[in-house]
């Protein structure tokens, strides 16, 4: 109380007399220090009445003071000594005791510092040798409120991109490390860590990687504050992007892992939501062999709101696997899908920004020499196939050279169908040593090729000479003697990288099974016994099984009897007793057919995260993971779909049919917004097989699905084939009729979407069908339907007349007069000088048809009672029909008869009528029209 006497005897009568009273924080456009240049009774200039109050023991009078810093900057930055004093005064108040001055000191950073960049010669040092200092020394101040001030005015700082890089690596970055460090406070060093994180975005690669990747990757390790390791997770994803690929990989990708693995549920939800930007840093080896499998652990994770964020990001995280080469699409610049011509296809290269799949599939894999890479199956829920898709790079050893030597030993183990399915190369392998990709057929890539058995027939025929069996066991025995041999000589070879990578790991469980195979089928036991090796890493392959069992059988039965057994002593799923006295018929039937396990032949991205999408349309997932995971499915799709690329549509196609029947609206209007984007996708061929029933199904569904289908209905049409797609003519009036009549805006939309439609079809296509929509519009209720009918209208004219269908043009303008010119509502009798006005300014109607079809109907509307109709009209001559070089040549007949009409208006007794029939047309119309006279 003892300060209220002093606020009034120095400020209460300054403060009244120039509305201080009244002031408050959105007084933006008052100045307020401008009681500082009114001459008081202390008879003090404003320099020193100014350090009057900025050292008042009055809290308010300082609070002013800090507030109108930046007009104290502009009153008093010409003078050197003045600023000097200013700077004295700022450094006082950043040192003020009550933390409300402090604040408001804080909030006045942003502004006077871009008033000091704008100033820069005036000011060059003042930001950073006395402004950074004060919000660096703030952001360890006690006080929480101006410690939150400092950190929002830091970040404004370097979004604005105010502070030199060298004030940020010499006075910024000392602080937050020793904020961040081990033994800060808790408080603090959370705090610390958000700045870090947004830090690392302004700073160059070399000065994050140097001054702040240490230290986050320490923060992510912290074991006593949860809050500092969920801000490192949930801003992973920059930090890797800050640093680049390389440095992510060595320092970023453990730390990565550590973090998926934590106890606290939250972590690992913020590390499957940033999963995406982290793969996106990374190779296509990484990113298939350690990101994918810990990615399953996420989908997997007994925390449902884990489970929750790692689907949502299932879909980004796959689309991290696309290659434009291999989907033969590309993204342009403004956003749009294209499709990339095949020149383009052998000279791309592959970077981070748009990782490859991995696979051998592409031009330059294809030319490539190295070592095809096999992946170790990952575990899943779901899968029932766990087969192993091949990579095109990594330092391994090579598995072919494996399989040739293996080849070589004998036909029981050199036969690569007698190997589990993870030992065999996937159709991108066999597509590696074919022709480039620009080459490769249907037949190619939709079946498994044929094995290459001639030198295995040879073999066969050659031991098929005894006729009874006991006479070629010697030999049999002998060469699965060799064959254990050397199968354990290429075992001892990998076991020192056992340890190290997963690949080798499952080289070995593949080989390990051959070996127990050849072991067993030497011994000729009656009943075979499964072992753990064999049931962790063998999974039969029906179609490859199939073929060249048929192939053996026909050369050998002998020898079709002796691969069978070895087929069934790999694979654990079957009883194995009486195998050899099997007809061989049964046998051949017992395998899938091909095309139930062709959605499994992709190799673009692991087999398990295919699986775990697909599985997302599954109710059950609804009820344990998310209600709306069909949703996330569906809004990820076309991204999916332009990883796998449209020759592995089949993988995505029963999952699409499931999303489009889904029970939730939501799911499918998500379908109908992206259906033109798969479209492109897919091709015209797909699209019409698998889309166009799906898009049918739209048409007829909810206005909410069907906005989406209309929103790009040109973008999907143009796609189809004339034939399919002059189908959608009758369909197209359906759109007019709505659920709810209210909703105008999709009727605009549907106008909207017609006058691009109108290209697509012929001129008799766009008379017979599209005329009568266009009409039917023009009478709409809500008139910003019918302003953009009346310009689907003349866009429909100048259809007719540039395709030389003068008679339908004439048909149809006869059509106008009729409906609108003798409209008994005046709403009718204006839309016609509106088109007629539209029509003159798109010159879409020959001159000739013009004068004398139009010309007579729209003069008679000078004598219409509605004043608005004569507005109109008004406009449509004098800013418009006047203004074209052809109707203003003076030898024109009709041009008396429109300057008289025009002179009458000039006279109406309504005054909008008169002013704009007197209104001067515009001097560029004008000067335009003198040119094109030169001109004829």
């Amino acid at each position: 109380m003892a300060e209220i006497p002093l606020y009034f005897v120095d400020l209460q009568d300054d403060l009244d007399d120039y509305g201080f009273e009244d002031y408050g924080p959105d007084c933006d456009s008052m100045r307020v220090t401008a009681f500082l240049d009114i001459p008081g009774h202390d008879n003090l200039p404003p320099l020193a009445r100014l350090e009057k109050y900025a050292f008042s023991d009055n809290v308010f009078n300082r609070q002013i003071i800090a507030r109108g810093l930046l007009d104290i900057f502009r009153d008093f930055g010409n003078s050197e000594e003045d600023f000097l004093t200013v700077m004295a005064i700022v450094v006082r108040l950043s040192e003020d005791a009550e933390p409300t001055v402090r604040t408001e000191l804080m909030e006045q950073i942003p502004p006077i510092a871009i008033f000091l960049q704008e100033n820069r010669s005036n000011f060059p040092v003042v930001l950073s040798e006395y402004l950074i200092p004060i919000v660096v020394r703030y952001l360890t101040d006690p006080n929480n409120q101006v410690r939150k001030s400092s950190q929002e005015v830091l970040l404004i700082l370097l979004e604005q991109d105010l502070i030199f890089q060298h004030d940020i690596e010499n006075k910024v970055c000392p602080i937050l490390l020793a904020l961040s460090a081990p033994d800060s406070d808790n408080e603090y060093k959370a705090e610390a860590v958000n700045i870090i994180c947004k830090l690392a975005s302004v700073l160059s690669r070399s000065a994050v990687e140097r001054l702040l990747l240490p230290r986050f990757c320490e923060l992510c390790g912290d074991g006593k504050l949860f809050q500092v390791r969920k801000v490192c997770a949930t801003n992973f994803g920059d930090i890797c992007h800050a640093v680049g690929q390389e440095a992510t990989e060595k320092f970023l990708i453990p730390k990565f892992f550590e973090l998926c693995s934590d106890n606290v549920w939250g972590m690992r939800k913020a590390c499957a939501e940033c999963f995406m930007a982290v793969s996106y840093n990374t190779s296509p080896e990484v990113r298939r062999s350690k990101l994918s499998p810990l990615f399953i652990r996420l989908v997997s994770d007994p925390c449902r709101w884990v489970r929750q964020a790692a689907f949502q990001s299932l879909g980004p995280f796959i689309s991290t696997f696309a290659n434009p080469s291999r989907a033969g699409l590309y993204i342009r610049e403004d956003g749009t899908l294209s499709i990339r011509p095949p020149a383009q296809d052998a000279e791309s290269d592959f970077t981070p920004g748009s990782p490859s799949a991995g696979s051998c599939g592409d031009t330059s894999s294809a030319r490539s020499p190295k070592p095809v890479q096999m992946e170790p199956a990952l575990p899943t829920e779901t899968s029932s196939f766990p087969c192993v898709r091949s990579s095109s790079c990594g330092p391994m050893e090579d598995p072919a050279s494996v399989g040739a030597e293996l080849t070589r030993l004998s036909p029981e183990a050199g036969d690569i169908h007698n190997l589990p399915i993870n030992s065999r190369p996937g159709p991108s392998s066999w597509a590696c040593s074919g022709s480039p990709e620009d080459g490769f057929g249907n037949f190619l890539y939709w079946r498994t090729p044929l094995p290459d058995i001639s030198k295995d027939l040879e073999l066969l025929q050659s031991e098929a000479a005894p006729p009874e069996e006991a006479c070629s066991r010697p030999e049999t025995v002998h060469n699965s003697c060799v064959a254990r041999s050397e199968i354990q000589k290429v075992l001892d070879s990998l076991q020192e990288h056992l340890m190290s990578d997963p690949d080798v790991q499952a080289q070995v469980q593949v080989l390990s099974a051959a070996l127990r195979a050849v072991q067993l089928d030497s011994v000729n036991e009656p009943e075979h016994k499964p072992t753990e090796g064999v049931s962790e890493a063998s999974v039969t392959a029906p179609s490859l099984v199939c073929d060249s069992q048929s192939a053996l059988s026909a050369t050998s039965p002998h020898s079709g009897l002796s691969t069978a057994g070895t087929l069934q002593s790999t694979n654990p799923g079957e009883p194995h007793e009486g195998t050899r006295d099997r007809p061989e018929t049964q046998r051949r039937q017992d395998p899938l057919p091909p095309e139930e396990n062709k959605s499994k032949l992709q190799d673009i991205i692991p087999q398990p995260l295919l699986d775990e999408y697909v599985s997302m349309t599954d109710p059950a997932r609804a009820q344990t993971v998310d209600t709306d995971i069909a949703k996330h499915c569906a809004y990820s799709l076309p991204g999916v779909a332009l990883t796998l690329g449209r020759q592995n549509w089949h993988c995505l196609k029963g999952t699409y049919e499931t999303l489009a029947s889904d029970m939730q609206w939501k799911v499918r209007r998500t379908l109908a917004f992206s259906i033109h984007e798969l479209a492109v996708i897919l091709g015209d061929q797909l699209t019409a097989a698998d889309l166009v029933p799906i898009f049918n199904g739209f048409l007829k569904d909810l206005d909410e699905v069907r906005i989406g289908v209309l929103k790009h209905l040109y973008d999907f049409l143009k796609l189809l084939h004339e034939d399919k797609r002059r189908e959608y003519l009758y369909q197209l009036q359906e759109f007019v009729v709505t659920d709810n009549n209210r909703n105008w805006r999709f009727r605009y939309e549907l106008a909207e979407q017609l006058i691009l439609i109108l290209e697509l079809y012929s001129p008799n296509d766009v008379y017979d069908y599209l005329m009568h929509i266009a009409l039917k519009l023009c009478g709409d209720r809500v008139s910003e339907v019918r302003w953009i009918s009346f310009k689907l209208v003349v866009a429909i004219l100048q259809k007719l007349y540039s395709s030389s269908e003068s008679a339908l043009g004439l048909n149809f303008i006869n059509e106008l007069i009729v409906r609108f010119r003798h409209c008994p509502k005046w709403v009718g009798r204006q839309a016609f000088a509106f088109i007629c006005q539209a029509a003159v300014s798109a010159e879409c109607v020959p001159v000739d048809q013009f004068v004398e079809h139009l010309l007579p109907s729209l003069l008679s509307l000078a004598s219409d009672p509605v004043p608005n109709v004569r507005v109109l009209l008004a406009k449509a001559l004098r800013q418009t029909l006047l203004e074209k070089a052809y109707f203003r040549n003076a030898g024109h007949p009709h041009l008396e008869v429109v300057e008289e009409t025009v002179l009458a208006l000039q006279s109406d007794q309504d005054q909008d009528v008169s002013f704009f029939a007197t209104q001067e047309p515009k001097r560029r119309n004008l000067i335009d029209t003198a040119m094109l006279e030169k001109r004829d």
